[in-house]
């Protein structure tokens, strides 16, 4: 029989073995195929399992070696804990111990200053009571002394303020003459001779300094006594204490009474009355008249009473021109104060504007450091 086999429709010939054998070769082979996909895809799966199962057990092994690890790190920490509080209790007891060690040391050491301070204080008693006995003889002879003292000291006061009354007169009355009392004459201290620009005299002022905490109206007759004596036209006391019923100067029986500070400005008005009464001597019309009238005036209340007030306005004058002085003063302090702020200010703006402009701002040399040559 042939195994060749022809095509009715194109009339191609071809081995029908050949043919079979492709047909169940390639039947074959397409079922190895599938056979091996399926095989392929059962072993893929049998390894994603097997690999599944291992990630897993990997993870499980790696979970428990995490909780042990985390376990023995939980124990380390309360080991750690339990270590820091044992070092925290160990460090509370040496400063337990380290403060009992105190307290006793500063027990005894206050028994030991107690010791110390008795022992100075039994010492201190004895010394103590020899000072004493040396500080009641030295107040007893400081008493004595002092007693002895407060006899020369009123007089010592009185001779201060003397001179610095003479001292007064001379700078005041620089072309009049100051001199001080004859030694025969007791009471008086100085006299003031009045000159004129003629160089003539005009009257004499005769001084009696008093510094004392009573007042005593036996001064004012003995001063007029003392002013006869001395060819004085008016008498001046200068007393620290004043009679009773005057707070400041004035007349009392012919004498004059001020204290210290009133001596200036009624020097003064007394040294202006005697160039008067020398003008009025010059001139010879009527001159027994005017010189009664003259002396009336100047023995009555209306002479003492301008005198006051002149004495008065003087020393308000004296007293406001020093509270303008001080007033001006402090006005003028104020304005250099402020005057000085403003020229820092002006300091400070300029240097903020130089640091920031440069060199493109010029300098200004009020604003510059002096010279040091030309200083």
């Amino acid at each position: 029989m042939s195994e060749q086999i022809s095509c009715p429709n194109c009339g191609t010939s071809f081995n029908v073995n050949e043919a079979l054998s492709g047909q169940i070769e390639k039947h074959y082979k397409a079922e190895f195929h599938k056979k091996l996909k399926d095989a392929l895809e059962d072993e893929k799966s049998k390894m994603q399992q097997q690999a599944t199962k291992s990630v897993e057990t990997q993870i499980k092994e790696l979970e428990k070696e995490n909780q042990k690890q985390f376990e023995e790190n939980s124990t380390l920490k309360r080991e750690k804990v339990d270590v820091l509080k044992k070092e925290r209790e160990l460090n509370r007891k040496e400063q337990d111990l380290q403060l009992e060690m105190d307290k006793k040391l500063l027990e005894e050491q206050s028994k030991i200053e107690e010791q110390i301070v008795k022992k100075e204080q039994e010492k201190f008693s004895l010394e103590r009571a020899q000072w004493q006995k040396k500080v009641e003889d030295a107040a007893k002879q400081a008493e004595e002394s002092a007693r002895k003292a407060r006899q020369g000291s009123i007089q010592l006061q009185g001779e201060v303020q003397e001179l610095a009354i003479e001292s007064l007169l001379e700078h005041e009355y620089p072309f009049d003459q100051i001199d001080e009392v004859p030694k025969g004459v007791k009471g008086a201290d100085c006299i003031q001779t009045v000159i004129n620009s003629s160089q003539n005299i005009c009257g004499k002022i005769v001084y009696e300094s008093k510094k004392t905490k009573t007042f005593s109206n036996g001064w004012i007759e003995k001063l007029k006594q003392d002013q006869m004596k001395c060819n004085a036209d008016i008498p001046v006391l200068v007393t620290q204490t004043m009679p009773n019923g005057m707070d400041r100067f004035g007349m009392v029986d012919g004498v004059w009474i001020c204290g210290f500070h009133e001596v200036k400005s009624l020097s003064l008005v007394l040294r202006e009355s005697l160039l008067k009464i020398q003008l009025t001597k010059g001139n010879q019309v009527n001159k027994g008249e005017k010189m009664e009238l003259l002396y009336d005036y100047l023995t009555s209340n209306e002479f003492v009473q301008v005198i006051t007030r002149i004495i008065e306005n003087y020393q308000n004058m004296h007293t406001q021109l020093a509270k303008e002085k001080t007033a001006m003063t402090k006005i003028w302090k104020e304005r250099e104060k402020q005057i000085w702020v403003v020229k820092e200010n002006l300091s400070v703006l300029f240097g903020s504007i130089k640091g920031i402009a440069g060199s493109a701002l010029d300098n200004s040399d009020l604003l510059e450091l002096p010279d040091i040559d030309q200083n």
